[in-house]
């Protein structure tokens, strides 16, 4: 299990075993049990007036999908599996999966000098030639720049000038520790990488998404901006105040851009849309990346702690015989969390409209994955 240390560090990102609940899953024989299990989970845990999402992939096959819960407070509308989620940080794999896709196609290397494409990033502070900073080392998160800009409203703004809060922010990021030296977790770092690979595609960075990688994949829910004809089944995000109070209206006017944080967790999908990307991570077709690079995403880039490491975009955690490729997401009223197991290529992905509280989904696919990978079927 991750060490609780870690967890303080890196939550709510990093979606890893630092919950001290647990469940009955192990005991179970089969996998109909264990998703009875699940189900019973999530229908006796689910606060009111909140909603859930989930899937679960065996191989290339959705073998589970279902929805509990209100999405809409205020219309009582109910969830369901066409409902749509923030799913936060965890577009940093799509950006990463785009880097190697211009890798692929001889664009750009993953050594080339950021500053070939967007010189912009001269103007960090302490930037020097001792400090350049590579496309590795931007996907891997040891750039060594700070967690965000000291821009005070650089995570606000329309989605339409989040370039321009790139560019803005960049002056006011500097590093903690020398670029390749060690993993510190950067949101401005995948800002800044998703506007040099637009730079070195010479396309807009969302367009590049949308065609590289949601319409090939058939991703016809997943957008950054959600269009109207689809906003009857965006989930309404629901943010815990201090003494039971909640906030609807910081979720709702976050749908209208968070400023430069589109590379790095500007993306809506619902769970069956992410299992389509989950399928091509895992290599199924339609084979986007060549195994090669595909492997090299999952590669142990970096340690971050004991059995803990960080690849281009995920986090790869040794877990009781397991290799669990995941990364979750956090943003305003929305988490969400993605997982797949290398050995048996069972995935879990998970989505609520809602920020704290149970079914504990930080904790709910590593105990999913090591029930799956004792049964006997």
């Amino acid at each position: 299990m991750m060490k609780n240390v870690l967890c303080h560090i890196i939550l709510p990102i990093l979606f890893l075993s630092c919950s001290s609940s647990h469940h009955d899953f192990e005991e179970k024989n089969t996998e109909k049990e264990i998703i009875q299990e699940l189900e019973k989970v999530i229908s006796e845990s689910l606060p009111k007036d909140r909603s859930i999402s989930g899937a679960i992939l065996k191989g290339d096959q959705l073998i589970w999908s279902k929805a509990y819960g209100v999405s809409n407070v205020s219309t009582h509308a109910m969830a369901d599996t066409a409902t749509i989620y923030r799913i936060g940080s965890i577009s940093k794999p799509f950006t990463a999966f785009l880097m190697m896709l211009l890798v692929q196609d001889s664009i750009i290397h993953l050594n080339d000098p950021v500053e070939l494409y967007l010189p912009e990033v001269k103007k960090l502070k302490g930037y020097s030639d001792h400090t350049k900073i590579t496309f590795q080392q931007l996907a891997t998160h040891t750039s060594g720049l700070t967690r965000e800009p000291g821009l005070p409203d650089a995570a606000s703004g329309p989605i339409q000038q989040w370039e321009s809060k790139i560019l803005q922010s960049i002056p006011t990021t500097s590093f903690e520790s020398n670029p390749g030296e060690k993993f510190s977790y950067s949101n401005i770092g995948y800002g800044i990488l998703g506007l040099a690979l637009s730079r070195a595609a010479q396309k807009p960075f969302i367009e590049l998404i949308q065609k590289r990688l949601f319409e090939p994949l058939h991703m016809n829910s997943s957008y950054f901006v959600v269009p109207n004809k689809k906003l009857s089944d965006l989930s309404v995000g629901m943010q815990e105040l201090s003494g039971g109070r909640t906030d609807t209206e910081t979720p709702l006017s976050e749908h209208a851009g968070r400023g430069y944080k589109v590379p790095n967790g500007g993306i809506y999908s619902t769970p069956n849309d992410l299992a389509k990307f989950m399928r091509c991570i895992q290599g199924a077709a339609p084979n986007l990346l060549t195994t090669e690079n595909l492997r090299m995403m999952q590669n142990k880039m970096i340690g971050i702690g004991e059995q803990n490491f960080y690849g281009a975009g995920f986090f790869i955690n040794q877990e009781k015989g397991l290799t669990i490729i995941n990364h979750g997401g956090a943003v305003a009223g929305y988490t969400a969390n993605f997982a797949f197991a290398k050995e048996n290529n069972y995935g879990i992905i998970l989505m609520r409209n809602y920020a704290e509280g149970e079914p504990d989904i930080y904790e709910l696919p590593f105990e999913l994955l090591g029930a799956f990978n004792k049964i006997k079927e």
